[in-house]
């Protein structure tokens, strides 16, 4: 989902113009948003966030409904980081979730974004708490670098082609 809203918010017109509406021409640098500027923004206001959410969310669930509709294998997945926090979770007949702790989760943020320490626990305050997400769940797979990944993949994948439902799950 975070790919799919990244590419919408800078390919969809009127999102680009929502945004900018709301976060002012600097969010677009040379036609492509402005990541750091807007993350900068909205990470410490929790008010920007929401509208920022209000005005991408809605998007991204269009863009991810259409995706489905032209899946045909047994069942389709769908990677979202704020999947309950969007209400995309309404959308699915089930919920895998990846739980790895929270000190583990920063350092492969900071690897991946080459963001500060701070930065990263601005935004992971303004996520759901990682135990409620997990509660809620249908299955976790645990990513600590402890317990092996793939047999916890294959177990589900095989619970799931033996639910065989027609629709698509998370």
């Amino acid at each position: 989902a975070d790919a799919a809203a990244k590419k919408l918010m800078n390919e969809d017109e009127l999102l680009v113009a929502q945004i900018q509406k709301e976060f002012g021409e600097a969010s677009y640098v040379d036609g492509k948003l402005d990541r750091k500027y807007l993350a900068a923004l909205v990470f410490n206001n929790v008010e920007k966030l929401a509208m920022l959410n209000s005005i991408v969310h809605p998007a991204t669930l269009r863009d991810s409904d259409e995706w489905m509709l032209q899946q045909t294998t047994p069942y389709a997945l769908k990677e979202a980081a704020l999947i309950f926090e969007s209400g995309a979770n309404k959308q699915l007949d089930c919920v895998i979730g990846v739980y790895a702790p929270a000190p583990l989760r920063q350092q492969r943020i900071l690897e991946r974004d080459h963001a500060t320490v701070e930065e990263i626990k601005a935004r992971m305050e303004n996520q759901m708490d990682e135990e409620e997400k997990m509660r809620l769940c249908d299955y976790v797979i645990t990513n600590d670098e402890q317990e092996l990944v793939v047999p916890q993949v294959i177990q589900i994948h095989q619970e799931l082609i033996a639910k065989k439902s027609p629709k698509p799950f998370f």
